[in-house]
């Protein structure tokens, strides 16, 4: 490997921020803070008792700056959490119970009479207006990269394969705003570009760094593989050093990220640490009793709609209102699950005919566009998940949960590989990340990779942002036949 050419911050060689991340810094700030001034101005008004003595308005008045710092300080402003992961969130949760300690702690440490309505009211909604405010210029940010704006342009470095599996992933997921513009691999043939994606090979891995300078990128994201050894990495981080050019690294571990995966010295050695997936205890049991209370809740309130949607399915044509249809759940135990009936009642016999159609014919999985076994009114209900309704009683019975992944059918499961049965480690869900991230547009492999990801890394927040993301899924029925 030719000598590195170092780069340090007074090489005068350093990128400047982006000017869109510039802006959205300045824009996160700004919603804090109108966070902290609302929430504040609603303690104001929503008073415990009548009097107001004058350190509690001097706290209200700092109260909006106050609420910044203290994000800050969790790390809500990170430039590599904004946009994208749940860390955002994260930070600001810590933040809000920080704050609390902080008030605490001050009004009992300097002897401040401070008004209840600061902690009942000022603080949780400062956390719940943040938390929306964040969700809002995510949004925006999203709608901008769907354009081709606000994107971070990557090198891709590593083995052939691994490299254009990082290309096709991250063209996927194109909300995380990254853009892979070129790649460097062992003895590649420069010139041609990667199979099976219109990435140019620029080089091979001992020009990474020259050619990430050349290239002006923002990242160079690094695949697992034995060319990018640690000896290698660690000359690469060097080389980039002071560039203001990120080094990602890709871990090598299918699906496994976030909480999971820590970086911990062993008698000076940093190995990364992964922890084992939390399929039982005291979490799994919350996430049990809320998809209990909040499923029969939702039968409640929904039943004039189940009601309503039982009798046009019945109108439209003969047959029983609710399919039942025979699923695999968690540790492989079979249930029936329950839907409106949304096709005809000969749709099984009748599916022989429709094979040459299947959408899905790189895996077990069985979808047909524009199927002519589906009635009226099923096109309705299956164009907004509506149909999907009765399985609320499978989540209030325990057979499944209110997230998780796909409910298999027992012909899929008899083909599953060791790894694809990860899946039945949890309950199935009547949401999942397929559901919000293109339901039957997803291939085999899409599906099972996003299935997996869940339960490798199932956690309360994931649950809370999939359900979130669920509303918008419905709204937009893209994906659903």
């Amino acid at each position: 490997m030719p000598a590195p050419t170092w780069a340090t911050a007074s090489d005068g060689l350093r990128r400047p921020v982006p000017r869109w991340l510039r802006a959205y810094h300045v824009a996160v700030v700004g919603s804090d803070l109108v966070a902290g001034a609302v929430a504040g101005s609603l303690a104001q008004v929503v008073r415990f008792g009548t009097e107001v003595v004058p350190s509690t308005w001097m706290v209200m008045g700092l109260f909006p700056v106050l609420s910044v710092v203290v994000v800050a300080l969790a790390g809500g402003h990170r430039s590599a959490h904004l946009g994208t992961g749940t860390e955002e969130y994260r930070a600001v949760i810590r933040a809000g119970v920080g704050c609390l300690a902080l008030v605490a702690l001050a009004s009992y440490a300097l002897a401040l009479e401070l008004s209840r309505g600061l902690v009942v009211v000022a603080v949780p909604a400062a956390l719940l207006l943040t938390a929306v405010g964040r969700h809002v210029l995510r949004r925006c940010v999203h709608r901008l990269r769907a354009r081709g704006r606000c994107l971070n342009t990557v090198l891709a470095v590593g083995r052939t394969n691994a490299v254009a599996d990082l290309v096709r992933q991250l063209e996927r997921d194109r909300h995380c705003g990254m853009v892979v513009v070129s790649a460097c691999v062992p003895e590649p043939p420069v010139g041609t570009t990667l199979a099976g994606t219109d990435v140019p090979v620029a080089g091979d891995l001992r020009a990474a760094a020259r050619l990430a300078r050349e290239l002006d990128v923002d990242a160079v994201a690094v695949t697992s593989s034995s060319e990018t050894a640690a000896v290698y990495l660690r000359r690469l981080s060097w080389e980039l050093e002071g560039s203001g050019i990120e080094l990602l690294v890709a871990p090598g571990l299918m699906e496994i990220a976030g909480p999971r995966m820590h970086v911990r010295p062993f008698i000076g050695l940093p190995l990364v640490h992964v922890e084992e997936p939390d399929f039982t205890g005291p979490k799994r049991l919350v996430k049990e009793l809320i998809d209990r209370v909040a499923a029969g809740l939702a039968l409640v309130v929904l039943l004039p709609v189940l009601l309503s949607v039982a009798v046009a399915v019945r109108l439209d044509s003969s047959g029983p209102v609710l399919f039942r249809q025979v699923r695999v759940g968690r540790q492989g135990r079979t249930f029936s699950m329950l839907k409106f009936r949304t096709m005809c009642v000969d749709a099984e016999q009748r599916r022989a005919e429709l094979a040459a159609r299947n959408q899905n014919g790189d895996g077990p999985l069985f979808k047909v566009a524009d199927d002519p076994r589906v009635t009226r009114v099923g096109r309705v209900l299956r164009r907004y998940s509506i149909d999907e309704l009765p399985q609320l009683c499978n989540v209030l019975t325990g057979r499944m949960s209110l997230v998780g992944p796909r409910p298999p059918l027992p012909d899929e499961v008899a083909v599953y590989d060791d790894s694809v049965a990860r899946r039945l480690l949890v309950k199935p869900g009547l949401t999942g990340l397929w559901q919000v991230s293109g339901r039957s547009d997803l291939t085999w492999d899409e599906a099972v990779r996003l299935d997996l990801r869940y339960v490798e890394n199932w956690s309360l927040a994931l649950d809370l942002q999939i359900l979130w993301k669920t509303f918008h899924a419905v709204v937009r029925p893209l994906g659903a036949y």
